[in-house]
């Protein structure tokens, strides 16, 4: 399994990818004009998973990990996300 944080047009996302290939989308952070918005992707309904307004792109992927939010989609809780952050496979 891989756990890695990818570029996107207006932010990152942070991606699981299975054994078998299968990506899935667990988190994600994205810039706006109030700072950075993130998100901790869940099973149901929870916006204590989701916040806005943080000052920096480093606050707020700490934020998302800090939920470790791989595990609800077959990740192992105690993964790493890799250091390196990849880049827009669309750019």
């Amino acid at each position: 399994m891989e756990l890695y944080w990818q570029e996107r047009r207006a932010g990152q996302r942070l991606v699981l990818v299975a054994d078998d290939g299968t990506e899935t989308d667990v988190g994600a952070v994205r810039q706006t004009k109030r700072g950075f918005d993130a998100l901790a992707m869940t099973n149901t309904y929870d916006p204590g998973r989701a916040m806005k307004g943080i000052a920096t792109l480093e606050e707020a992927k700490q934020f998302v990990e800090a939920f470790t939010p791989w595990d609800l989609f077959g990740g192992d809780p105690d993964m790493d996300v890799e250091p390196e952050v990849r880049p827009n496979p669309a750019a």
